[in-house]
């Protein structure tokens, strides 16, 4: 009994202790990745003593590597992706941000030969209009991504990188918050983006992303201009196909000569004819032959070059047109239960929090919270329970009693 005593002390010991190496040991992989990376530095223009000087108590926060493998661009019915993006609301502010900085983005879109339209877009889309930064500190959301989980070879460059644009003054420290990847400011650039084209569009000497209008739409404006924007040519436009269409010949990359689409009886949604010429398209099926079908040309891939997502560069492109009085989509999304606004998000969190939900701040950003609660009250109602907020719940809620 007493070795069995002694053999299960021992084990429990062990397990103890390695329990508590566990907890201990992220900070200790930090602290040499830490290391590595200081003596990296100097390499990338930043010296020891600033690596030192900024990194002073820097500590990693380990749940950023729960975002790592996620990315609404990919995981989100696109209808609901654009629901959210592409809005009534974000268009009305739209057009009051083109009218506010109308000077700024005329200099801006004339210096860089770039449609103004696209830049308010990517700034709509990207921060809301300056409304929605991130909050987390870039240094330890690189700084933890560059020493745990996947591609930590892009992260540490990132690091070192936001390292440097800290060092040269561009932005204070406490000033450089955003994304849990690391992008940041009006129009969410990634450190080595700013690096490579952050401009100063305000004259003061600083590029600052994070705090000048003018220095975001400006370097916005040089980002499209440096992807090889072509002024006066569409990013595309919406088409039909006829029945029976070969979807095969689809995709982004596989452009083709307009006449070969007309030929094959593709005709624009608006009902004006596709122009007669050689100009090459694709064809892209964002949900399918059923839903919406664009031809996408040159200008459609510089926006895919900001964030690599179609649905993303689809997002950008229709919301420019929209500011330019465009309509939208002719053909619906195949799906019967629509995606909600963020006027509607916030209606629907409304209802939820009547009935009792702690939902926290009414924003129209469908976090965990919100998310708990919607698949509570599907299950209730017999729906498909996937947290996700559609037209079919809202309008059950909107009938429905408040009582739980």
């Amino acid at each position: 009994m007493k070795t069995f005593c002694r053999t299960l002390s021992l084990s429990l010991a062990l397990v103890t202790g390695a329990a508590a190496a566990q907890q201990v040991l992220p900070d200790e992989r930090f602290a040499s990745c830490m290391a590595t990376l200081r003596a990296d530095a100097p390499a990338k223009g930043v010296s020891t003593v600033s690596f030192n000087r900024l990194t002073s108590g820097l500590l990693p926060d380990m749940t950023v590597l729960e975002f790592l493998d996620y990315q609404p661009e990919f995981r989100t019915p696109i209808w609901d992706y654009l629901a959210s993006l592409v809005d009534e609301e974000r268009v009305a502010d739209g057009l009051a941000m083109r009218e506010k900085w109308a000077t700024t983005l005329t200099a801006a879109a004339e210096r860089y030969q770039v449609d103004a339209d696209t830049v308010v877009a990517v700034w709509g889309v990207e921060s809301n209009f300056g409304r929605n930064f991130g909050k987390r500190p870039l240094l330890t959301s690189l700084g933890t991504l560059s020493c745990f989980g996947r591609r930590q070879a892009y992260f540490r460059g990132e690091f070192l990188s936001a390292l440097k644009i800290l060092d040269a003054g561009d932005i204070a420290p406490e000033r450089l918050v955003g994304s849990w990847a690391g992008a940041f400011g009006h129009t969410q650039f990634m450190p080595s983006t700013f690096l490579r084209l952050a401009v100063d569009g305000d004259g003061d000497g600083r590029r600052d992303l994070m705090d000048s209008v003018p220095d975001a739409l400006a370097s916005t404006a040089n980002f499209l201009h440096k992807a090889g924007w072509r002024q006066g040519e569409p990013w595309g436009y919406e088409v039909v196909l006829p029945a029976g269409f070969d979807t095969s010949v689809s995709g982004r990359g596989d452009k083709r000569p307009l006449s070969q689409w007309t030929v094959r009886g593709v005709r624009r949604a608006d009902g004006q004819p596709i122009a007669a010429s050689d100009a090459r398209a694709g064809l892209l099926l964002p949900a399918g032959p059923r839903g919406p079908a664009f031809l996408v040309f040159r200008n459609f891939d510089v926006i895919y070059g900001y964030n690599a997502a179609e649905s993303y560069a689809l997002a950008i492109a229709h919301l420019a047109d929209r500011l330019k009085g465009g309509k939208p989509f002719v053909t619906p999304w195949p799906t019967d239960d629509a995606g909600l606004s963020r006027s509607e998000r916030r209606e629907l969190q409304t209802l939820l929090a009547a009935r009792g939900y702690a939902i926290g701040e009414i924003d129209g950003m469908i976090g965990a919270n919100s998310r708990q609660a919607i698949q509570s009250e599907q299950k209730r109602l017999g729906m498909a329970v996937d947290g996700r907020p559609g037209q079919k719940l809202l309008t059950t809620l909107r009938a429905a009693p408040t009582s739980r």
